[in-house]
């Protein structure tokens, strides 16, 4: 499929047909934003377009720096540290503190950037199931019992605790606070991934803390990419200056990368700045999110054939087959091949080789906050007619 993407906000071009744009992570609608566009050019003209080295080998740039500052004083964190690709911050931040030998208590919908940091870290990880709470606490017990019986070992082994704000395969929420009450009881670090809860969540943007009015100071390092809210590429860390300056040095991604082009970083700096001063661009999208959460819920058609994952203000939702067989996923392509005639760009999420964890296909619908309500109505009607042509026995093939 070619794909032609000419303006990535409320519509989309999709082989020359223009859709409604259910199907990228531009959350806040900024990519496209003229100042942010006007200010990149500017970098262009200043800076040139890469940095021409890793971060700590003359690839440091003074927006680089102003970037990193301007990020810790917004999430009201004593530091930050930037990276130049959304993938690579997760998968370098958590090898760099989590060890061989020490333990990594993980939810198993994570993403595939949080596996690969596992996988480098070569760390004892145990999965609990998505947002159980229960059997978390039972996985904590079990270890607390083993530690008793060795406390030698147990001395020397760090405990980590990793989870999503948002959950990108799910679109569910963690359950922050039963979360900290964990980590504290058990003495664990806490790592959240706020890739999707970054600039979508609580009244200023802040992400799952700031939703959930949990001191930020509970949590030991939250990671985000850049690649949603902020309009950018790369991504950034947050905690206190003690745990985030050891990723200069230890964090894979920052020592041995390009650094981020100075373009981008100015456009992700200007991009924080206007949801900063704009948190009606938050109210906005989490209006939208759940308009279409209740549609979907109050949709016959859709609850007949699918389970509705995803909270409320979640600007990811997924609809999960509630009947899985082979022709699964090319009857779900099939139908997100119809919206697309239609005029709605909807995707089925694909999964690399490697990534073990929770696969099970759906259809996904991403909001962003340039869309209309009639744009949201019109998106489950089409939906509808799209899951009855192909699910319902008596159907045909087209619209």
């Amino acid at each position: 499929t070619v794909l032609l993407f000419i303006l990535i906000a409320q519509h989309i071009t999709v082989n020359n047909v223009k859709c409604l744009n259910f199907a990228t992570h531009n959350y806040l609608g900024l990519v496209n934003h003229q100042e942010i566009e006007e200010i990149a050019v500017a970098a262009v003209r200043k800076y040139g377009i890469g940095s021409c080295g890793p971060r700590g080998f003359f690839g440091t740039v003074d927006v680089h720096l102003d970037l990193e500052e301007r990020l810790a004083q917004f999430m009201r964190t004593e530091a930050a540290v930037v990276y130049s690709y959304g993938f690579s911050t997760i998968a370098s931040a958590i090898p760099a503190y989590a060890k061989r030998g020490d333990i990594c208590f993980v939810d198993e919908a994570v993403h595939f950037s949080i596996q690969k940091g596992l996988a480098a870290s070569r760390s004892h990880i145990k999965y609990f199931r998505h947002n159980d709470m229960m059997h978390l606490e039972q996985l904590m017990n079990e270890q607390a019992v083993l530690d008793r019986k060795n406390p030698r070992k147990a001395a020397k082994t760090r405990k980590f605790l990793i989870v999503e704000g948002l959950y990108y395969k799910t679109g569910d929420l963690c359950p922050l606070p039963e979360i900290v009450g964990l980590k504290k009881r058990h003495k664990v670090r806490l790592f959240i991934d706020e890739s999707v809860s970054f600039g979508t969540l609580g009244d200023t943007g802040r992400g799952v803390t700031d939703y959930y009015n949990i001191p930020i100071e509970e949590i030991d390092l939250i990671m985000s990419s850049m690649e949603c809210s902020l309009a950018s590429i790369g991504g950034f860390c947050v905690g206190t200056t003690f745990v985030v300056e050891h990723q200069v040095l230890s964090g894979s991604g920052y020592c041995f990368s390009a650094s981020l082009p100075p373009l981008l970083t100015v456009a992700a700096t200007t991009a924080l700045n206007l949801i900063d001063r704009s948190p009606e661009l938050i109210k906005e999208l989490n209006e939208k999110c759940d308009q279409l959460h209740r549609l979907l819920h109050k949709s016959e058609t859709v609850g007949k054939y699918f389970r509705i994952s995803g909270c409320r203000l979640s600007p990811v939702k997924h609809l999960f087959p509630l009947e899985l067989k082979p022709e699964t996923e090319p009857e779900l392509q099939e139908i997100v091949d119809l919206c697309l005639q239609g005029g709605v760009a909807l995707t089925v999420p694909s999964f690399h080789p490697e990534d073990v964890n929770c696969r099970t296909p759906s259809i996904r619908l991403t909001v962003n906050s340039k869309l209309e309500p009639q744009d949201l109505s019109k998106c489950l009607s089409l939906l509808e007619k799209c899951i009855n042509a192909v699910l319902k026995p008596t159907s045909t093939r087209s619209l």
